[in-house]
């Protein structure tokens, strides 16, 4: 799919990958539409960044914990800019609790997780998917973790609700077909960002001496996946991981 002159709604855009992921969709034609729940002021910036780039941009504040909340403001992003073609599930919450302490995690962590990271990405495609296949095409990208194939990351949790957008991926590949393609990307360590430093020490320890490349990606590389996955025709329901080789081990 050629995206100039296209129209992308960026979950979690107000943060480090989400701002990349903005860019990167901007420079490639985009209008971007980006959604955060706290963080305005980061919202704002991207949004500055992406006109600056030439392209059109807003912000708007979703807690897509909130059911209710997620048809409105995907149908306010198509109002803005005036249709829909590219979706990115970017938008998740983590917190360290570390494997052995099942106590630490409480019912309220695990719905707090799972509505966030698989719920709010399943409803907002539900809303987004008729916005796409009445203009006869769709791209949709879910950003995962490396945590939801191996037993890593910063809480059983965390690594369970990314297992389950694993498969909500493939899932809605299937659903969705022929005019919405779904794929996902799954990085590891994202070194820098706000998300990496709620992994516990140990786990980020782990993941730097196992990479065989010596380095983590950085949020460009997510970003670039997500570019290629928007344009290509022809693969859905598919997972790249971006770790820096230490799946290789």
């Amino acid at each position: 799919m050629d995206l100039l002159g296209r129209v992308a709604l960026v979950t979690g855009g107000s943060g480090d990958l989400g701002t990349a992921i903005c860019i990167a969709l901007a420079r490639a034609g985009c209008d971007v539409a980006l959604t955060y729940v706290g963080n305005r002021d980061g919202a704002v910036r991207t949004v500055e960044v992406v006109e600056q780039l030439g392209r059109r941009a807003c912000a708007l504040q979703l807690d897509q914990t909130d059911p209710l909340a997620i048809d409105s403001t995907v149908s306010a992003a198509a109002d803005a800019l005036g249709r829909l073609d590219v979706l990115v599930n970017n938008a998740a919450w983590n917190i360290g609790v570390p494997f052995p302490d099942l106590d630490k995690l409480t019912t309220d962590v695990w719905d707090r997780l799972f509505a966030t990271n698989v719920r709010g990405p399943f409803q907002l495609v539900r809303a987004a998917a008729p916005l796409m296949k009445r203009q006869g095409a769709g791209r949709v990208v879910n950003i995962a973790s490396v945590a939801g194939l191996a037993p890593t990351g910063s809480s059983l949790g965390y690594a369970s609700s990314k297992a389950a957008l694993i498969h909500l991926t493939r899932c809605l590949a299937v659903a969705l077909a022929p005019e919405i393609t779904v794929n996902c990307v799954a990085p590891g360590l994202v070194e820098g960002t706000r998300m990496a430093k709620r992994i516990p020490l140990e786990v980020v320890d782990r993941a730097r001496r196992s990479m065989v490349l010596g380095r983590a990606a950085d949020a460009a590389d997510i970003a670039e996946q997500v570019l290629t996955f928007c344009r290509t025709d022809s693969v859905t329901g598919q997972v790249l991981v971006i770790d820096g080789g230490m799946h290789f081990h």
